[in-house]
């Protein structure tokens, strides 16, 4: 058999979970991540190269500003989120916020407002960009300056992080060399969390999920609310079964202008009505379950570095 260079691990924790209960007792812990990025896409008009090009209608607008595309991502914060707030009062859920650090700079109210209602805030970096192939200087310096905005508007440390999609080879590290992360979702590999040693440290990973999530409405895999509620609580359903044999994590991701709309945000209510009649779940902020990981497997307190 040939012996193969990896870092990749691809057994996990092998189907076996030595944990019976989350730390409230109940089986499954349910993560719902708001992502807030409405003013940090691509946009000339903000001084960035380029216009965004990702959304549902795209007729992109080469060389100037694109309005069309602006007003559209607008949506998120005008409409969007003051219905997902709502919604997520009414069932008395905590979400995690995944606000863009440019994002909020421009809403600083909306984060406010998500502190207020019990959510956390954390980062998803400052523009709406992947950091594959970035520079390291560059990558560290979005770090922090990320950080130091989410912080100082929300008036909390901020300790997770999701990068768009493909993160860099270094981000992990740069985390864990900045000092202030608790853990990262830049993962999809698991229900469970799980710990890496990075730097001789450990360092939590929550993964997340792109099929149960709201985004599967760009491009037809989610047309109507019931293809959302359905998919998601289908997953909801086994994983719930399965936590029955050992605890696991549901991630569901929500974005203000997608499941924000009047057509969509049915969906998202029945999904809550039907978890919130289960009974044996916790509905928990990501930072609340890395620390509950961290104590379950034995690690001393996480305390950020000063």
């Amino acid at each position: 058999m040939a012996d193969l260079p990896t870092r990749r691990d691809f057994r996990g924790h092998g189907g076996q979970t030595p944990f019976r209960r989350w730390p409230n007792g109940s089986t499954l812990a349910v993560s719902l991540v708001v992502n807030v990025e409405e003013g940090a896409e691509l946009a000339i008009s903000m001084g960035d190269e380029t216009n965004e090009s990702v959304y549902e209608a795209v007729q992109q607008v080469v060389g100037g500003p694109d309005l069309c595309m602006e007003s559209h991502f607008e949506y998120g914060t005008r409409a969007g989120w003051p219905r997902i707030r709502r919604t997520l009062r009414a069932f008395n859920v905590p979400a995690t916020m995944n606000c863009n650090g440019r994002a909020v700079a421009l809403s600083p109210w909306l984060a406010q407002e998500a502190v207020s209602d019990g959510h956390e805030i954390a980062s998803h970096g400052w523009r709406w960009e992947t950091h594959a192939g970035m520079d390291e200087a560059r990558e560290r310096k979005i770090i922090s300056d990320c950080a130091t905005t989410l912080t100082q508007v929300s008036g909390y440390p901020v300790v997770g992080w999701h990068t768009r999609s493909a993160t860099s080879v270094n981000t992990r590290r740069l985390l864990i060399e900045h000092g202030g992360f608790l853990y990262d979702s830049n993962a999809y590999n698991d229900d469970l969390p799980y710990v890496v040693n990075e730097q001789g440290k450990p360092h939590v990973v929550l993964p997340y999920a792109f099929d149960t999530n709201d985004m599967r409405f760009y491009g037809g895999g989610f047309v109507q609310p019931e293809d959302f509620s359905n998919y998601c609580i289908g997953a909801f359903d086994e994983l719930l079964d399965e936590s029955r044999n050992g605890v696991r994590m549901m991630s569901v991701g929500l974005h203000l202008r997608i499941i924000g709309r009047p057509g969509r945000i049915v969906g998202l209510k029945a999904l809550m009505r039907h978890m919130a009649r289960s009974g044996d779940v916790w509905f928990a902020r990501r930072d609340e379950i890395a620390h509950a990981w961290r104590k379950m497997n034995g690690l001393p307190d996480w305390i950020p570095a000063t």
